[in-house]
């Protein structure tokens, strides 16, 4: 239960982190920032899910609302608590608290899971976290109760858009606080698990980089486990345990989502933007696309490009 101190910390910093995200993000969008890791989310309207692959990052809103779907599962965070994607994950974002008066106001922090590893090793007492590491693989998404040290030390990164000359030192040095922030959570061993080399949850993330690398390639499920030391049923079962599908799934919604990208900002034909994302039977794709979004590839890009 928070002390009154920490109550009252939190309603000084939230605020504070609204106003800067605001103040460097001042219309609807994203937008970057001095800091290449770090981007700001502003919008006046709640959205329609937008899908992308979300690489290891932190994911804080200061104001309104949001939902992350992985699959069949949905996530929801606003100011009390955040999320954290530990791998590379096909996640469809969705703002769904947002106005004029009271905009959504949001951060995204990507983060390399070396540095992970090094806050780790230096903590008082690493024995703690990695102890704590569950024997089985867990989901690479968790939600975190937000706590004033993180909000305040976010605030911290933030200030740092105003004096870019103190980036190259100083935002290393925040964002390993902010890490650590992370792990000292209740969720802490759920997200360290994904840096400890020779973990079930470290193997299916290095699976997952190579399916990203390679998801427009014909998928082999014996070279993929054996690439990471794993058998084939071992692999099969914690990568669903992480990634909530199966790695077939997977890779068919990668290649999906890339193909209505490519439709969508390149104007190609449903046919080349199929072959493109690995498929060689375009009604193939015509048939999971439209099990996938509901419509057929044009038939989807024509209504999207409508709104």
């Amino acid at each position: 239960m928070p002390t009154v101190n920490d109550s009252q910390r939190m309603e000084n910093a939230l605020p504070q982190l609204a106003s800067l995200i605001r103040r460097h993000a001042p219309s609807s969008g994203t937008h970057r920032t001095h800091v290449p890791a770090l981007t700001l989310m502003h919008a006046t309207h709640t959205s329609e899910r937008l899908e992308s692959v979300y690489t290891p990052s932190i994911c804080v809103v200061a104001q309104g609302a949001k939902t992350a779907t992985l699959g069949s599962e949905t996530y929801r965070y606003n100011p009390l608590n955040y999320v954290v994607t530990s791998v590379e994950l096909p996640i469809k974002g969705r703002i769904v608290e947002a106005s004029l008066d009271t905009p959504s106001l949001s951060l995204k922090l990507n983060f390399d899971a070396d540095v992970i590893v090094d806050i780790v090793k230096n903590m008082s007492n690493p024995t703690s976290v990695s102890a704590s590491v569950p024997a089985e693989s867990s989901r690479g998404i968790t939600v975190n109760k937000t706590s004033p040290a993180l909000i305040e030390s976010l605030v911290r990164l933030m200030e740092l858009q105003s004096a870019p000359e103190d980036i190259p030192v100083l935002a290393p040095l925040l964002v390993r606080e902010i890490l650590y922030r992370v792990l000292q959570g209740e969720q802490g061993p759920l997200i360290s698990q994904f840096a400890i080399i020779g973990s079930h949850a470290y193997k299916i993330a290095q699976a997952i980089q190579l399916l990203n690398r390679q998801f427009n390639q014909s998928l082999v499920m014996e070279q993929i486990a054996g690439s990471v030391n794993t058998s084939t049923s071992a692999f099969h079962k914690h990568f669903k345990r992480v990634t909530a599908m199966s790695p077939l799934q997977y890779q068919k919604t990668v290649r999906l989502q890339e193909a209505r990208r490519l439709m969508l900002t390149e104007t190609i034909q449903a046919a080349e933007a199929a072959f493109r994302v690995g498929y060689e039977s375009p009604s193939q794709f015509s048939r999971e696309y439209a099990r996938m979004y509901g419509r057929p590839p044009m038939l989807d890009v024509q209504k999207l490009s409508e709104v």
